[in-house]
């Protein structure tokens, strides 16, 4: 853990004062999979897009079970920011357990489900994630390697969403 640690106190000499709110802004972005299940919600309504839609749904609720319900349980890790109390931080303390991180396997689990959907959307989505997942070492509350288990946990639920959608038949219209 020193070299996370050493890591994560090596990101907090690039703090400024945009840098500070705007860390804060994309990891809210993140919070509870705000911006993933709105994405998910205008995708299911717009025929066009339901199909990408129902893999979006389908990789985040394999990601809430794997990650949410399994692994942080199963793994009980703490956060840097319960370990190193010392540091100021920018947001309030998150509550549960750290690895994986939550916020990065749902953004990595969008993105590559949209990959795996072969919807373009995917493009601006993988940007948002990998700004979300750093955004959490930037806030000291993961460690790297909760954020590396994240991007694998995500990307294997993106998958299994995409496997698990084409279980699933929709009537599409396209206009």
């Amino acid at each position: 853990m020193s070299i996370e640690f050493a890591f994560l106190d090596g990101l907090q000499t690039l703090r400024t004062s945009f840098l500070d709110d705007f860390m804060v802004f994309v990891s809210s972005l993140g919070d509870r999979g705000g911006i993933w299940i709105l994405l998910t919600m205008v995708l299911l309504v717009i025929p066009k897009y339901r199909r990408a839609g129902i893999v979006l749904a389908c990789g985040l609720l394999i990601d809430l079970l794997l990650c949410n319900l399994l692994l942080k349980p199963l793994v009980a890790r703490p956060r840097p920011c319960d370990v190193n109390t010392m540091m100021e931080y920018l947001i309030d303390r998150p509550h549960g357990w750290s690895f994986p991180s939550g916020h990065t396997a749902a953004s990595f689990a969008s993105a590559s489900s949209l990959l795996f959907a072969k919807c373009r959307l995917w493009i601006p989505c993988t940007v948002l994630a990998v700004l979300i997942a750093f955004s959490r070492l930037y806030l000291y509350v993961h460690f790297p390697t909760d954020v590396l288990g994240g991007i694998v946990v995500g990307i294997f639920a993106g998958w299994l969403g995409c496997l698990a959608a084409k279980k699933i038949k929709v009537r599409e219209i396209n206009r």
